[in-house]
């Protein structure tokens, strides 16, 4: 067994916004293999994915493990099935308009509006496909997510080494929400204060088009997020998006138009606007929570003081003399008071009618006369208390 340090992020001085993808009818007009790759190895697109899938069905197999190895087999006497070839497909895919542009304009968006905006990719297409487009190799996404292949010492691809399905996709998100982006990193499984978790679901934003980023969409919905499904802005088919939508899978849909000034531009500019407004609130609030908690712990008190207090909180809320004069007894017991517990028994003779009117009973003065030769420095309320026994005994 090794151990190995794996590089984890911390949580910023900003708030960070991280913005999942999908890829395929996504980022990308088409599904990955279909734009080459299928063509290559004399396939009709149709007909190959009918293959695979029914290779999934009949050997009760995972429908990405299928496509990953009727790749490998048609690719045998075509081409040597390697990373730099997967790679070189990757780089023909299509793109919707204003991809190319799109990450590095909207985190700069981020940067001016005191949000880190990072990207990533969760996809059940193949990870060396992705690292082979332009906008990967210009250090667009964060972290790529998707299936991928284990090659040999020679780069072929043997075997596949990570394969990512619609219900595994979620596994990711958790550990962009706390940082723990290595996919071997068992640290995923750790707790984490709320104040402490990096990215929150409600500053995640989900980007898909179709069933399998249900589970996804559903999660980030959930806890406050933002999920949104898109559709092709050619054709403009909204049948996918509306049946996300009345089935509460997703918040918003567009179309995948990511240029300046369209609507999913607007939307995520908007999303960013309000995660900057909304994380000041939640740092009051968890500053507050602090504070609150360190006061705690430094006031450990002995469980003497604590029945003190509880009796001076319960002669504060009497509500009978019955009840005012079994507590004033229960406080007569004690000798030693704090000055701030002297202040606070003597605002409440004066303030709670059901000490004031009983204050001359026997029981209840003996009680304040003993207060009152702890009194260094007499307020208000003490001397009002003073007038009344002086009235008394002038009587």
């Amino acid at each position: 067994m090794t151990t190995q340090e794996y590089q984890r992020k911390q949580k910023e001085d900003k708030p960070v916004l991280a913005i999942c993808y999908d890829f395929d009818k996504t980022l990308s007009p088409d599904d990955m293999q279909a734009q080459g790759y299928i063509q290559s190895v004399n396939y009709d697109v149709k007909k190959f994915w009918l293959e695979s899938n029914k290779l999934a069905e009949e050997n009760k197999m995972d429908q990405n493990l299928a496509y990953m190895y009727k790749m490998m087999v048609e690719a045998e006497g075509n081409f040597v099935f390697n990373r730099k070839k997967l790679e070189e497909y990757g780089s023909k895919v299509k793109l919707f308009s204003g991809v190319a542009e799109w990450f590095e304009r909207i985190r700069d968006y981020g940067i001016r509006n005191g949000v880190i905006v990072e990207h990533y990719i969760i996809s059940s297409g193949l990870k060396e496909m992705i690292e082979g487009t332009q906008i990967a190799k210009n250090g667009a996404f964060e972290k790529i997510y998707a299936s991928s292949f284990y090659f040999n010492e020679k780069g072929v691809a043997k075997w596949p080494a990570q394969v990512v399905n619609y219900t595994n996709k979620t596994q990711f998100l958790f550990r962009i929400e706390k940082g723990v982006l290595d996919v071997n990193d068992p640290c995923v499984n750790d707790y984490f204060a709320p104040e402490d978790i990096r990215v929150p679901f409600r500053n995640m934003v989900y980007i898909g088009d179709s069933d399998t980023d249900i589970p996804c969409m559903k999660l980030v919905n959930t806890y406050g997020g933002h999920s949104i499904g898109v559709y092709n802005p050619d054709t403009i088919d909204k049948k996918k998006v509306y049946k996300m939508m009345n089935d509460n899978r997703i918040k918003y849909f567009v179309p995948a138009d990511y240029s300046e000034g369209t609507e999913l531009d607007l939307l995520i500019k908007s999303i960013i606007d309000r995660t900057a407004y909304n994380e000041k609130l939640e740092n009051y609030h968890y500053e507050c929570k602090n504070e609150a908690e360190n006061v705690n712990k430094n006031c450990i008190q002995t469980d003497e003081e604590k029945a003190k207090e509880d009796l001076i909180y319960a002669l504060e809320n009497s509500s009978d003399f019955i009840s005012t004069h079994t507590i004033v007894k229960k406080l007569s017991a004690y000798n030693e008071w704090s000055s701030e517990q002297i202040k606070l028994l003597f605002e409440i003779a004066v303030s709670n009618n059901q000490v004031l009117w009983i204050l001359k009973d026997h029981d209840i003065k003996a009680f304040y006369l003993d207060l009152l030769q702890k009194v260094d420095t007499p307020d208000d309320n003490v001397k009002k208390v003073q007038g009344i026994f002086k009235l008394e005994d002038k009587a």
